[in-house]
Order: C-alpha cells, then sequence, then structure tokens
C-alpha cells in the first residue's frame, strides 16, 4: 500500500506555515473529491483518490510563492509539473503523477503553452485526461491556498478561470457537466 504521508512529511515539515497551507488546500480538495466521487457513483477507489487529492500539489514548495510560503526558485506555474517529476523519481504511482501534473487550471492545451514563455516544456500533456485526473482538476478549483481557505462559490470559480480565457472557462463547464 503506497503511503502519501510518508512524502508529504518528508517536503512539509510539521508545525511550519507551509504545511498548515498545503494540508489545509489539499485536505479540503480531497473532501470535495471524495464527496463527488461517491454522490456521481464513480468507478474510483476511495484511496487512490485521497491520494492523489493529497499530492496533486506536492511540487508548491519548489516555487517562489512567498505569499503561500514558498521560497523554491521556479516559477509557481512549473508546480504541477515538478511535481510529477518528484513523484516519479520516488516511484510513486504513475496515476498520482498524472494527476500533479495534469491539474493546473483547467488543463493546459498546447496552445497555451506559448503563453507561458517556455515555463512548461511541450514534450507532455497537461491536459487532465483520466477520471481521477479529471476529478481531482475539478475540485481543486474551489479551493485556494491563500486567503480564507473556504470553499469557493461557483460563481467564484468561474470569473477566477473567465480570466485565463474562453477556453479555460468552457473546460471548467465540462468538467462542471460530469462532476457537478
Amino acid at each position: 500500500m503506497f503511503d502519501y504521508r510518508k512524502i508529504i512529511n518528508r517536503y512539509y515539515p510539521a508545525e511550519t506555515p507551509l504545511r498548515d497551507i498545503y494540508i489545509g488546500h489539499c485536505r479540503s480538495v480531497a473532501d470535495k473529491a471524495l464527496e463527488i466521487s461517491h454522490h456521481k457513483s464513480l468507478l474510483l477507489d476511495n484511496d487512490s483518490v485521497e491520494a492523489a487529492a493529497m499530492l496533486h500539489d506536492i511540487g508548491i514548495f519548489l516555487t517562489d510563492a512567498p505569499g503561500i510560503h514558498c521560497h523554491g526558485t521556479h516559477p509557481y506555474l512549473a508546480h504541477g509539473r515538478l511535481g510529477a517529476d518528484l513523484l516519479r523519481s520516488l516511484n510513486a504511482p504513475e496515476k498520482l503523477a498524472r494527476v500533479a501534473e495534469r491539474h493546473t487550471g483547467t488543463g493546459l492545451t498546447a496552445n497555451d503553452l506559448p503563453r507561458f514563455g517556455g515555463i512548461l516544456p511541450d514534450d507532455r500533456s497537461y491536459m487532465p485526461e483520466t477520471l481521477l485526473e479529471r476529478l481531482i482538476c475539478y475540485a481543486d478549483k474551489f479551493y485556494s491556498k491563500n486567503g480564507d481557505m473556504k470553499e469557493k462559490s461557483l460563481d467564484r470559480v468561474r470569473a477566477s478561470l473567465a480570466k485565463f480565457g474562453a477556453e479555460a472557462l468552457d473546460r471548467f463547464e465540462k468538467l462542471h457537466k460530469e462532476f457537478g
């Protein structure tokens, strides 16, 4: 049995502000994903849903995002790719690495990548494909890592995604139709 807690404990030390933010955010995403999975009778096992949700942001500590106590060197946008690479280096299940890699925004298409100036290499997919990937991507949109960290309303989620263009919002609407 794969223990995601060991990875979290290794990179997010106890009694630090970053760990509190990380656990608070990921626990909220996990609870929402588990609730949706149960309500929709999705053919996913609870252990996979929980592990994927708890590890989807594992790469944030490598980024430069001081507002959430991340003091790494990489742009925040790269946290999914960095997390996926980290999980793969630790021999975590590939399905968990793929969730980390593909949860950013509503997924990022090859057409999106040039806007980010090479932060993300175009040698891989950043679009959620599997049911697990799509579920965690969707649940994640309802929680921020800053502010009150309470669940966002559907209108607030839509407004935040609209800033990234009609395609991102359309992708969210497809996820909402599937999981909302």
